[in-house]
Formats: C-alpha cells, sequence, structure tokens
C-alpha cells in the first residue's frame, strides 16, 4: 500500500506548468502571485539539477516534473536527485515520472512494464511513494498511481476525464492535471495557438486513445484537431472566462490545476498575472 492517504501532496489549487524551465525570477514571481507549484514540463533531465536554482529563488513555492521519462532517465540517478534536493529543500519537490510516448523509443518492452520497473527500483531507492506522481491516462496507469505513488498528473485532458479519474482513484489519491490557456477573446487566434501546441500529441496513439474514451470523433482528432477538441483541451477567452473552465476540473475532483500558458514565454507572467485575481489568488 502507499503512503499518499496520510500523506497527500499539497500544492494548492493552481500551479503553473512550463514547457521548459524558466528562470529563477520567473518562479518568484509566479510564487508572488500565489501559484502554489512550478511543474517542469519537455521530458527534463533526470539529474535534476534545474530544481535548485528555481527553489533557492523562491520561499515555499513547490517544484515538480511534468514528467521525467523513465525511457530516457536513469532510475537510479532520479533517485540520488531527489534525495539531494530533498536534502537541502525538504518538502519542496515533487517527483513526476511518466512513460512517455511509446511512438518515440525504439525499446519493444510493454511500456506498462517498464513503468513498473521504474517504480521498483525508485522504492529500491527509498524515494517515498506520497513525494512522486505518476503522468496517467488511461484506467490501467491511473489505479497504478493509486497504488504505487501520491496520484496521477494527467496531460491534455479535460475536467470530464478529471472526474472519471477521480471516480476511480477516490478522493484520498491526489489529482494534478494540466490544462492549456489562451488569453484572448478573438476565437480563431485562440484556437490557432492551440493548434499549434496540441498537433503534435495527434500523432500519438495514447492522446487519442484516452480522446476516443472521452466520445470525440475519428473527425475530431483528425488534424488538425476540431474546433471542439481544441476548445476542450485549450481554455480561452478572458481571464474570468478561463478561470471558469480552470475552476471545473476542481469540481470534478481534481486537488491541483497545473496551467499551461500558451504562446511563448513572453505571455506567461502576463497572463498569469490576469489569472490570479480570477482564480482567486493573493497578489
Amino acid at each position: 500500500m502507499t503512503d499518499a492517504v496520510t500523506l497527500k501532496p499539497d500544492l494548492g489549487r493552481y500551479g503553473v506548468w512550463t514547457f521548459g524551465v524558466p528562470k529563477p525570477d520567473q518562479a518568484a514571481e509566479i510564487e508572488r502571485l500565489g501559484y502554489g507549484a512550478l511543474w517542469i514540463g519537455g521530458s527534463p533531465k533526470g539529474d535534476l539539477n534545474y530544481v535548485e536554482p528555481l527553489l533557492e529563488a523562491t520561499e515555499n513555492l513547490q517544484v515538480a516534473t511534468g514528467i521525467v521519462n523513465v525511457w530516457t532517465a536513469d532510475a537510479e540517478e532520479v533517485a540520488q536527485a531527489y534525495h539531494r534536493v530533498e536534502k537541502a529543500f525538504p518538502g519542496r519537490f515533487l517527483l513526476g515520472i511518466g512513460i512517455g510516448h511509446p511512438e518515440h523509443t525504439e525499446e519493444y518492452r510493454k511500456p506498462y512494464d517498464v513503468l513498473v520497473e521504474y517504480l521498483d527500483a525508485l522504492d529500491a531507492q527509498k524515494v517515498p511513494t506520497s513525494r512522486r506522481v505518476i503522468a496517467a491516462l488511461g484506467p490501467k496507469v491511473l489505479e497504478l498511481a493509486a497504488a504505487r505513488s501520491a496520484g496521477a498528473h494527467p496531460y491534455l485532458t479535460t475536467p470530464q476525464h478529471t472526474g472519471q479519474a477521480h471516480n476511480l482513484i477516490g478522493n484520498t489519491v491526489f489529482l494534478a492535471p494540466e490544462h492549456k490557456v489562451v488569453l484572448s477573446t478573438d476565437a480563431d487566434e485562440a484556437r490557432e495557438v492551440g493548434r499549434g501546441a496540441v498537433d503534435f500529441y495527434l500523432n500519438l496513439s495514447n492522446y487519442l486513445n484516452n480522446w476516443r474514451r472521452l466520445g470525440f470523433t475519428e473527425d475530431d482528432i483528425a488534424k488538425p484537431g476540431s474546433d471542439r477538441l481544441i476548445d476542450a483541451v485549450v481554455a480561452h477567452g478572458d481571464a474570468d472566462a478561463i478561470a471558469a473552465r480552470l475552476h471545473q476540473h476542481l469540481e470534478a475532483g481534481a486537488d491541483h490545476v497545473a496551467i499551461q500558458v500558451l504562446g511563448g514565454w513572453d505571455k506567461l507572467i502576463p497572463t498569469l498575472t490576469e489569472l490570479a485575481g480570477p482564480l482567486g489568488l493573493k497578489k
């Protein structure tokens, strides 16, 4: 059994997901705006050398990986790095791991088995289940996340998926979906930006299968993605409209929502600043 029942992570209601590593001063501003966590995405390196500068620049902000790819990051290296960060900044780092995309590896082993072996290796290196989460979309990996980690970090999903995941894994397991946003009331412009971000995933079976389970049609998930699909996975409009959309994840059972601002690094802080008020964060 996992110890996640008694040690469920507390990252606040909202955090920030970035594709790559932001600058320490951006992390400090994210904390000042009231966001509880910074998720480093884009399969960051297993050495975790990018984590300490972000924690040094902040006081209480948590940093998480979203996610370290188990195909490319050695489990022992990741475990040693976790313990290094935890020793320097106790309780402020959450290790997110995931299987990545089967299409992007030459390995022929079953991805699920690889993930289980990786968790076994983390156990052997005494990385606590309460400080790790798993990228999960389908029921099988969601159940694994509930059993072998603090919870799940679904990516590129909808509040409907959050509700289904919550019903499957229960209240005691941490659930932190990611959701993309474009702060623009021009729907065509916002969808164009959204399609630019979603296009990559329209070739990947795990996302396509997840959208099928959610009721999207083959026409919806065929490139370049229907308006219905893009609107479902990319929140756009003014700050109030985006905040209302993000809040639907919390209403569906999420503990925390990781917000990915699209449009480039120059949009990050201005968008998060506009959202802070409607999201009920301190300024």
